[in-house]
């Protein structure tokens, strides 16, 4: 039997150790436990794919948590701390969580969804977290659904393991959180340790395996003004919609979340998430790209949320959906607010080192 490797000796080398160290600690505050035959979450909603709008299964599996945050991991990544103690939840415990979808949607549903995502606070293709067995149990599952999404880092892309998947004839897609198109921005803002090179080698094993790519951006990490963010967020949506298999972005705005960095930040007044003005000025300049770009606003308008002034949020954000459906930017002429010049003073004034230039 081998031994099991400590998160520092696996990541040894791997991101910004001073980060690491103070995620460890801020982690380390967290003493909740978690059953580990529930599933974190489950809902039923709809989604934009290649293949057109479905209602969607969402299932975020409760797992022994990502190995990266483990060993300290991103500035602004909470999911962990929702997962099971130990380090591992067993085969039977997963297929609890799945049959706990599956009569979720039973009850709420208006029929099976034709699209099912499979999220873990990690990678779902990472074998310390959901053991081989449970993954091709699960492929099988859900055979006789039209597509599947499953989330991973790109150090866990394998043809082969996502052929369990094609092969049962469904349209697979990795979706992979890369944050970033920007190699500085998501090391040392984000603490994510890959290279954008480390994504395109993802999307073509991806490829390999007959699958496409989903890429997860993050609309405005710690350290960055909210032009830069949104300069970032433009140029990555573009770099992104250029690698071949990539046919989706997932922009998603930065929410506070419990145990991170972020979090703390916030808390002494030098973190403030999004505007929605933002994600809309994204999403209205970049549909030229070869890809479907959507975004879902988590805890729009509340303080730890994407917000913008309290007035309007509400309206934002429907059409951001609105959007996300029908990749029609003209929705974003039908809203709008006094507090948009407050939003473009701050792209014009406010800089790195005097951030949050208004709340």
């Amino acid at each position: 039997m081998s031994s099991e490797p400590t998160p520092e000796v696996y990541e040894r080398g791997r991101g910004m150790d001073a980060h690491n160290q103070v995620m460890r600690d801020i982690r380390a505050e967290n003493d909740q436990s978690y059953d580990p035959r529930e599933p974190t979450r489950v809902w039923i909603d709809e989604d934009n794919t290649p293949d057109g709008v479905y209602q969607s299964l969402t299932i975020i599996l409760n797992t022994g948590g990502c190995r990266w945050a483990r060993a300290g991991g991103c500035t602004m990544c909470g999911y962990v701390a929702e997962s099971v103690e130990g380090g591992s939840v067993s085969h039977d415990a997963l297929m609890d969580q799945i049959q706990y979808c599956l009569d979720h949607e039973a009850e709420e549903a208006d029929g099976e969804s034709g699209l099912v995502k499979i999220y873990t606070s990690g990678s779902f293709l990472d074998e310390r977290e959901v053991p081989a067995e449970t993954r091709q149990a699960i492929a099988k599952t859900f055979a006789d659904r039209d597509r599947i999404v499953v989330e991973s880092l790109p150090d866990f892309v394998d043809r082969e393991k996502v052929r369990e998947f094609t092969e049962q004839g469904l349209e697979t897609d990795v979706a992979v959180g890369l944050e970033t198109a920007t190699d500085r921005v998501r090391h040392d803002c984000v603490n994510k340790y890959f290279d954008f090179a480390d994504f395109e080698e993802a999307c073509a094993e991806a490829r390999a395996g007959d699958a496409g790519v989903k890429a997860y951006l993050l609309m405005k990490p710690p350290f960055l003004s909210e032009q830069e963010a949104l300069e970032d967020m433009k140029s990555s949506v573009r770099r992104c919609g250029a690698v071949d298999g990539c046919h989706t972005v997932s922009m998603n705005p930065c929410n506070v979340q419990r145990y991170t960095m972020v979090d703390e930040l916030f808390y002494e007044g030098g973190y403030r998430p999004p505007w929605l003005w933002s994600v809309a000025e994204v999403l209205r300049t970049t549909t030229d790209v070869d890809a479907i770009v959507v975004s879902d606003p988590v805890g729009h308008g509340s303080d730890r949320g994407p917000h913008n002034c309290g007035e309007c949020d509400d309206r934002v954000q429907r059409a951001i959906k609105d959007f996300d459906l029908r990749q029609d930017p003209s929705v974003f002429e039908q809203v709008e607010c006094e507090c948009e010049f407050t939003w473009e003073l701050v792209l014009e004034e406010e800089a790195s080192y005097n951030m949050p230039l208004a709340r």
